[in-house]
């Protein structure tokens, strides 16, 4: 996970997602090279020459100032996310002396907060998407994770390389794009992490739609939202998320899914729980 490579393979991925009525930009018509906007109507737009940001997009730029990063961001359209990837990527801190890097065990304060939790899903994620945590509740809308293998409790992994999520999560590709996103993000977080940088070589191997949507680089920090599912017990449910992250420890987070109460999920979720409650 080179960040040279990276910053200009996400600079290019940007640049071509954009058109010139976009950014308030003359289209003269004609047929156009290349895809989206070209590197000069960027540069115009960033208020940088072309030559520099040419260089910038090749990653031959060695530390360019964060009013110059910020102007590019601008001109891009980047979210929040994608604005501080940029920066990470363009100017990545100097590169500790690499240490022995070992899996990640869930910290003592949110397994706690899982006991707490035995009528909501719920599980701690690293920040390489291992399910590191989990309550009983989560089993009974996930599937057991402890029947599988360490290395292959990773939400990613599962995701694009069991079957059974894509009956499970009612927009799959969706989702699948969430999990592309926060790898991304991660990686430019972590460019020296070799189980990071494993984990991804094995799904660009091992799934032919997680290679298209990397190389598209989406870039999100996984936050809040919903998702929806089509439980074999339960019928849709319809579930809002949420990260909650250590303020002290932000490479894991707890997970947890509830419903709307009174909502016609909650009814089923609570079913769900009974039913897996009763064995």
């Amino acid at each position: 996970m080179n960040p040279s490579s990276a910053l200009s393979e996400f600079l290019r991925t940007r640049r071509a997602g954009l058109r010139p009525e976009d950014v308030d930009l003359p289209d003269y018509g004609g047929r156009r090279r290349v895809a989206g906007l070209r590197r000069e109507e960027l540069a115009h737009l960033a208020g940088v020459s072309v030559d520099y940001y040419t260089r910038l997009e090749q990653g031959r730029v060695g530390n360019p100032s964060d009013a110059v990063l910020d102007a590019v961001a601008r001109a891009l359209r980047l979210a929040p996310d994608e604005s501080g990837h940029l920066h990470r990527l363009a100017r990545p801190t100097a590169r500790p002396r690499r240490r022995p890097v070992t899996r990640q065990e869930a910290r003592p304060s949110l397994l706690h907060l899982l006991d707490q939790l035995a009528d909501t899903p719920a599980v701690v994620m690293g920040h390489r998407m291992d399910i590191l945590a989990w309550n009983h509740a989560a089993v009974a809308l996930f599937g057991d994770y402890g029947a599988l293998p360490v290395e292959d409790r990773n939400i990613a992994r599962i995701t694009f390389l069991d079957p059974a999520s894509r009956e499970l999560y009612a927009d799959w590709a969706a989702c699948a794009r969430e999990n592309v996103a926060f790898l991304h993000l991660e990686a430019g977080r972590r460019p020296d992490d070799p189980l990071l940088a494993e984990l991804i070589g094995q799904l660009c191997l091992g799934s032919e739609e997680f290679h298209g949507m990397w190389a598209e680089h989406p870039v999100a920090d996984k936050t809040s939202g919903r998702k929806s599912f089509r439980h074999p017990l339960a019928g849709t449910l319809d579930l809002a998320y949420d990260t909650l992250r250590p303020a002290d420890d932000p490479g894991q987070a707890l997970v947890t899914y509830t419903a709307d109460p009174g909502s016609a999920s909650d009814d089923g979720l609570r079913l769900l729980l009974s039913w897996a409650a009763s064995g």
